[in-house]
């Protein structure tokens, strides 16, 4: 059970946010491939009510009839990109490499000469053990206070100590992979990306990707997610790797494959709650008009640079 905020968004930026205590109902891959979601159990909800994260669409009409006294809102649809690291997919990483096109291999292999041209030169750590984790999370959440994930969406590393005490013993377990990229040369080096995936199974979950924004012209994310993707195919030990909910062109990219999914909250049918899913409804509506509307006048994209400025 934990406060859990109904946000109003605009692209990344988070206007206004209105708590709400409640029960979480999270879909793993494995359940979200098996199609057995819709005869899982939910968890009793909270005070408010369910947020639930990811859940097949096919599944969401067996979902709210788990609590049919209970308000549907704050839906997202979107697909559920993961990486098939297995023998149905790209066994190896020259096989998933094989799947970009010419261009975008060019791309892809031009943002890194750029970074290590301008940082001049960079390097990429891995860190496991809880010691390395521990050397991680100090050089990464100074770091993750300056994304603007952290800023305008309060979605930077989790930085309490029950935050730390999971990392470390998910550390102790063998579950834990964390990256960090450092620009410059050695004696010289400074963290500007990091990357948390915690273990699964044989899946590998997408937590958390962040950059420093004084380094966003070279693509320090793109950089790092394709180094730790080359190293993790290495190990062979892995089936999948889980980019979650939510959508955005940095998993489209690296994806292999995407499953349609839905989050959603399942509210209390209160006055209040009535007022609030409304509202959000309401502002939704009218975000989806201003930017169709910026669509058509050509200037959708420097909209979305301001509000992420």
């Amino acid at each position: 059970m934990a406060p859990v905020g109904v946000d109003f968004t605009v692209g990344a930026r988070r206007l206004a946010s209105v708590t709400r205590s409640l029960a979480t109902w999270r879909f793993g891959l494995a359940d979200v491939l098996s199609q057995a979601c819709a005869r899982l159990c939910p968890p009793d909800p909270g005070p408010d009510g369910l947020r639930v994260l990811s859940a097949p669409q096919h599944a969401v009409p067996a979902i709210i009839a788990h609590l049919p006294d209970h308000l549907i809102g704050s839906r997202q649809d979107y697909p559920r990109h993961y990486i098939d690291m297995g023998k149905s997919g790209a066994p190896d990483f020259a096989a998933y490499m094989a799947r970009f096109s010419g261009k975008t291999r060019s791309t892809l292999r031009r943002k890194a000469r750029k970074l290590e041209s301008e940082a001049g030169g960079f390097h990429v750590s891995e860190h496991r053990t809880p010691r390395e984790i521990e050397r991680f999370l100090e050089l990464a959440l100074p770091l993750s206070a300056r994304t603007y994930q952290a800023r305008l969406l309060d979605a930077g590393l989790p930085d309490t100590p029950g935050a730390r005490r999971v990392m470390l013993e998910a550390a102790e377990a063998g579950a834990m992979h964390c990256f960090l990229l450092h620009a410059g040369s050695q004696g010289g080096r400074r963290a500007i990306a990091y990357l948390v995936l915690p273990v699964e199974g044989r899946v590998l979950v997408y937590a958390h990707l962040g950059y420093d924004p004084d380094w966003a012209r070279v693509s320090p994310g793109t950089v790092l997610q394709l180094e730790a993707l080359e190293r993790l195919y290495a190990e062979a030990r892995f089936t999948h790797f889980d980019f979650t909910e939510g959508d955005g062109k940095h998993k489209a990219m690296f994806a292999t494959n995407g499953v349609p999914c839905a989050s959603f909250v399942l509210l209390k049918a209160t006055p209040a709650n009535r007022a609030l899913l409304a509202s959000r409804a309401g502002f939704d509506g009218a975000v989806a008009g201003v930017k169709a509307l910026a669509a058509r006048l050509g200037v959708l994209a420097g909209a979305r640079s301001l509000i992420r400025g």
